[in-house]
């Protein structure tokens, strides 16, 4: 069906976390994103949950690429498990993102038989022969966050990825609104937005507010600091890093995958060592614990994390003492929160002082709150919107904010839809899920598919 252009959503749609979007046009296939998602309460012995992709395995000779928005485990945690059920098909990704994927296919014995390709903001691929994507630059808990502009043969396709709009990053690079307004201008078919925090009001914090509470609470400390976040938050690391070194503190990372993607960013120039205070592990037995910040994972409360089995007595390198001082820089993810409760508890138990929100600022946000939502709507200007990257409530209200963010221009009459299932890894399809839109459908008799649960905004018939 060449003349269709589909969009269908595999994870990260009714849901937080697991993210992964089809995208069909000219009988080729897209994939944007290939995420984990951390397993819920009642998923008893399951240590991640991955996409189901039987569909792109059903129909792997139209599967043109793989486009990952950024270096996030709930973006590119599901590729080591979904590759070799897609033999051969590339990847693509930026400079740091394709480092991150780079490390995981090695660890996987996946590097040699897969191809790493290289996009920049701003520059046009070819992929296939359907798809002209043009990454843009946005503001994330990570650096290289990018979101896709997408040409069809039926019309744009903007991605955002993860986005916020930080006009001080702690890297110096802001998102690229000209490009997204230059775009809109020219027409945009559909916008996919992220909308993990379509609930909160008001715009949010920029990082540099966490790196300026970093600096007072290793300042304050006077015995060991240990801090803990995403292994992937080089941004956070890089913060950490920054105020270790304003208080005169070597800081040690702790944790494979926290080790693994600190050593590449610095090979690839994305962490600043900072004149020698990025020190390898053997200095925790050698240096004063009042001159050492641990940097760790765990910030979730996963079982075999080292922030985790320090607070279990489990941990063979770091036992938590009196006088420690930890640092959780992250929020719970939705359904970590006992979990993450259970660890402070255990912190608070064996004498550490530990800071966390919302009780500290410690973190922010990495994602949109919604003025910046707003924002990216009146610069797409979208034809037709689908809310992605959140629980249903969050899909819902995104969904209302779009509706009222374009009642002035756009009509509410008339209606099509086409869709598929939406089929999560754990369990059996959900119905067919239908498509709200308005305004007439696009030329030359091609159709629409949009699964997007939550459907297309604005919706009639409330």
């Amino acid at each position: 069906m060449t003349d269709t252009l589909r969009i269908i959503p595999l994870g990260g749609v009714g849901e937080v976390g697991k993210n992964i979007t089809v995208i069909e046009a000219g009988g080729e296939i897209l994939v944007v994103d290939c995420g984990l998602a951390f397993p819920e309460p009642e998923m008893l012995g399951i240590d991640l949950v991955i996409p189901d992709v039987t569909y792109l395995e059903q129909n792997r000779d139209r599967v043109r690429g793989i486009v990952i928005t950024h270096g996030h485990e709930d973006h590119t945690g599901g590729l080591p498990y979904v590759l070799p059920r897609l033999p051969g098909t590339p990847i693509y990704a930026g400079k740091l993102t394709r480092g991150l994927v780079t490390g995981k296919l090695r660890e996987h014995k996946l590097l040699e038989r897969t191809r790493l390709e290289l996009i920049e903001p701003g520059v046009e691929v070819r992929i296939g022969e359907a798809f002209a994507v043009t990454p843009f630059r946005v503001n994330h808990s990570i650096p290289d966050g990018m979101g896709l502009i997408i040409r069809t043969p039926l019309g744009v396709v903007v991605h955002t990825g993860d986005f916020k709009f930080d006009h001080t990053p702690p890297d110096g690079v802001r998102a690229d609104l000209g490009l997204l307004a230059e775009f809109g201008n020219r027409g945009v078919e559909f916008l996919l937005s992220d909308s993990t925090r379509a609930e909160r009001e008001g715009y949010t914090l920029s990082e540099a507010t966490v790196g300026e509470s970093l600096h007072q609470l290793i300042g304050e400390a006077s015995g060991r600091v240990i801090v803990a976040t995403f292994a992937s938050n080089i941004g956070r690391v890089q913060q950490v890093l920054d105020a270790a070194w304003a208080h005169g503190r070597k800081m040690v990372t702790i944790g494979r995958s926290m080790e693994q993607n600190t050593a590449i960013a610095l090979e690839l120039g994305y962490l600043n060592p900072r004149d020698g205070t990025l020190v390898k592990k053997d200095a925790l037995q050698r240096l004063p614990k009042e001159e050492l910040v641990v940097m760790t994972t765990g910030s979730q409360g996963e079982p075999m994390s080292g922030l985790t089995r320090m607070s279990n007595r489990d941990h063979r390198n770091i036992t938590i003492e009196p006088g420690d001082t930890v640092i959780i820089s992250a929020s719970p993810i939705p359904g970590n929160e006992e979990a993450v409760a259970k660890t402070i508890d255990n912190l608070f138990k064996e004498g550490a002082m530990v800071h966390y929100e919302p009780l500290k600022h410690c973190h922010v946000s990495g994602h949109g709150s919604r003025e910046e939502l707003k924002l990216m709507l009146g610069l797409v200007k979208p034809r037709h919107f689908i809310p992605v990257h959140g629980e249903y409530r969050m899909l819902v209200q995104h969904g209302l904010l779009a509706e009222g963010a374009t009642a002035s221009s756009c009509s509410r009459t008339g209606r099509w839809s086409s869709s598929m299932a939406r089929a999560p890894a754990w369990r059996a399809a959900s119905p067919p899920a239908r498509c709200w839109s308005t305004g007439s459908r696009p030329s030359m008799g091609s159709t629409v598919s949009c699964c997007a649960t939550a459907g297309c905004w604005p919706r009639t018939g409330w």
